[in-house]
């Protein structure tokens, strides 16, 4: 006769368990959704990452978490995304085994603290910094780099 009450994970529906007695954990809702809750487009693979630099002639991704380091970033890229149209901006997850391609870039050596980010100009490449930055330090950068002026100046 079946157990009438089963352990809470049989019931819970967080497994999944197979006739020859395997158990699979499902994925939670967590896992399939955003990991980074902001209104920035969140790139999810080095793939997607390296197409969007691929296609766009500049583009700023902020490699966080949701601390207090990062957001205080991707709300100053949520700001500057309406003003500064010729820039793609976007967030990736630290923590994704993904975002390997930006970690471990030669560019983010001896970073110590959170958010990673990366300025790529014309597929390559334009600067990183870390940690947190104001939205003056960020407007710096973009009009160094990705500005016209910035490349009539190389």
């Amino acid at each position: 006769m079946p157990d009438s009450n089963p352990p809470f994970w049989q019931r819970s529906g967080q497994f999944r368990i197979f006739a020859s007695g395997k158990i699979e954990r499902l994925k939670l809702k967590s896992e399939i959704m955003k990991m980074l809750h902001t209104n920035l487009h969140e790139i999810e693979s080095a793939a997607e990452l390296e197409k969007m630099i691929s296609e766009h002639e500049n583009v700023m991704v902020c490699c966080g978490r949701m601390g207090p380091m990062c957001i205080p970033v991707y709300e100053v890229m949520e700001e500057l995304e309406e003003e500064r149209t010729e820039v793609k901006f976007a967030v990736m997850a630290f923590d994704s085994p993904e975002a390997g391609i930006i970690r471990n870039a030669p560019e983010c050596r001896g970073f110590m603290g959170l958010p990673f980010t990366m300025y790529y100009k014309d597929g390559k490449v334009a600067h990183a910094t870390s940690s947190i930055q104001s939205m003056d330090q960020i407007t710096g950068i973009l009009d160094e780099h990705f500005t016209p002026s910035a490349v009539e100046k190389a």
